[in-house]
């Protein structure tokens, strides 16, 4: 089946496919207005230490302050450099980066953190400090910054303050991790660090040494920016998603790129001419009539991402809950019901939703904590056999991914690494009328509130009439069905009530007042 990267360019927002076996299985979006600030990398101005906390907040001029944790902070004596000295010293922390090369900051961090030092001593409030965004703004938190910095470049990442040579773990061939490695040795500058990517794999001295160069004249102009700049302000921008997705996914598995604007088509070839020539006839530029995401069915998968219950072939489902501490995946056998064996027919479901649940994760790009309930097996067996179904399945995702053993309840506890918004979030909003509640109360039950109030205020309020303004709703229930209890308030107290409609009030919403 075919893997494609489908790129629907416009004015306002850009959006990128990743196409696997002819199904959407992960959408990247990017609008003007609000583009993302990962990878970008700022001078900054330290606002406020917390060393209950041991971390600092970084005013990097965009108006949400910056966490940077001590954890993540280059100190001296761990092949730090500084740009200044005195008041105004800069250190250095690393940037979350890409599955494939995230894995090699373990042994640097794992040899530092048998002495954390105190935040205090490492920096203070005022200070001037270079910081790169490792995880965007979600919901109300700011971005964490790192002041480790790093550059990804088409084959290799470069890590100007690190002394050190790692190689994708995605790169399994150890003759080819070896040749990969010495070519790198050879070229690099004393002292600077390079992790070699999963695209760097077959290529020559040569190509990787172009690579390199930019990345080190790249770092060099920000050098020059950074001293010409008052803090806060920005120093280096990352490309754009759809160079961006050009660099990092359009790889040899990938049979084709297909772009709707000659803008855009014009911008990657003029890319892919420095760094993939060999992929030039993978491109092609979309003229159809029909929206390039109708065409390819992919806007029907974005609606059906939203949706919060998903079906199942065999006719189960899952439901999907997003909360703001978790998510909670729910598997139900629905009309998946056979009489001659309940235990199968069960894990047959479990089996076929594990499947959907990945698909999903990615999608819908789900993170944080993960909670998956599925449908309750007897046998230890079967318990392991969706287990490692799911652990397999997994294995396609690039986030980063925990998971804990199904519990007798038939619960997984499992972690999925969240550094950008989910999907459900980056395109929708809290409702307005429930207030992200997910329900509102029933019309029934705001009536009985109307009751209890009046029966609260009416010995108090003044003249011998009592006005109840609510929405239309309310008020037609009020006048009819419980019109026998509006009777027997105005004989209890004495008091005509009038219900007035207002269509603008909330469901829920309701005034009394005396006339």
């Amino acid at each position: 089946m075919s893997h494609m990267l489908i790129i629907n360019a416009n004015i306002e927002e850009t959006r990128v496919a990743f196409v696997e076996g002819g199904m959407l299985s992960e959408l990247f979006m990017e609008r003007i207005k609000d583009r993302g600030i990962l990878g970008n990398i700022y001078k900054g101005v330290v606002s406020r230490v917390i060393p209950s906390m041991q971390a600092a907040f970084v005013d990097i001029g965009i108006g949400k302050a910056a966490f940077l944790h001590v954890s993540d902070i280059q100190h001296r004596g761990n092949n730090a450099f500084n740009l200044f000295s005195g008041p105004e010293e800069l250190e250095f922390k690393d940037q979350v980066l890409n599955e494939d090369e995230e894995e090699h900051f373990k042994k640097e961090k794992k040899q530092e953190d048998y002495k954390m030092p105190d935040i205090c001593d490492l920096v203070k409030e005022g200070q001037a400090i270079m910081v790169q965004i490792a995880k965007e703004p979600l919901s109300t938190k700011g971005p964490r910054v790192t002041s480790r910095l790093s550059m990804p470049g088409r084959h290799l990442v470069y890590m100007p303050t690190i002394d050190h040579i790692g190689i994708s773990r995605r790169i399994e061939d150890e003759q080819e991790r070896s040749r990969l490695r010495d070519i790198v040795e050879e070229i690099r500058p004393k002292g600077s660090g390079f992790i070699v990517r999963t695209a760097a794999k077959g290529k020559s001295k040569y190509k990787l040494q172009v690579d390199m160069e930019f990345l080190i004249n790249l770092w060099n102009d920000i050098l020059g920016r950074h001293d010409s700049v008052k803090a806060p302000d920005i120093l280096h921008e990352d490309l754009n998603l759809i160079l961006r997705a050009t660099r990092d996914l359009f790889t040899t598995d990938i049979d084709k790129l297909v772009v709707d604007s000659r803008v855009e088509f014009k911008k990657i070839n003029d890319f892919i001419k420095f760094y993939l020539p060999k992929l030039k006839s993978k491109v092609e530029l979309y003229q159809g009539e029909e929206p390039i995401f109708d065409a390819y069915g992919i806007e029907m998968e974005i609606s059906r991402a939203l949706e919060r219950q998903v079906w199942l072939k065999s006719g189960g489902s899952i439901v999907i809950d997003q909360t703001e501490a978790l998510t909670a995946i729910d598997v139900n056998t629905g009309r998946h019901v056979s009489k001659e064996n309940t235990e199968d027919t069960i894990t047959k479901t479990n089996l076929e939703a594990v499947r959907e649940i990945v698909y999903q994760l990615r999608l819908r790009n789900l993170g944080g904590i993960i909670i998956i309930d599925f449908i309750d097996m007897q046998k230890q067996s079967n318990r392991d056999k969706v287990y490692h179904h799911l652990i397999e399945q997994l294995k396609l995702d690039r986030a980063k991914t925990k998971v804990q053993k199904i519990s007798e309840l038939g619960l997984v506890e499992m972690t999925r690494k969240r550094i950008r918004e989910s999907l459900g979030r980056f395109l929708g909003e809290l409702c307005p009328y429930c207030d992200g509640k997910g329900f509102i109360k029933s019309c029934t039950t705001v009536c009985y509130e109307v009751f209890r109030e009046i029966r609260r205020v009416a010995i108090n309020l003044p003249g011998s009439l009592i006005e109840v303004n609510t929405n239309s709703e309310i008020a037609d229930m009020l006048f009819n069905e419980e019109h026998e209890n509006l009777d027997h308030l105005e004989k209890k107290y004495n008091k005509k009530i009038s219900v007035r409609s207002f269509p603008s009030f909330h469901r829920e919403d309701f005034e009394i007042t005396g006339k």
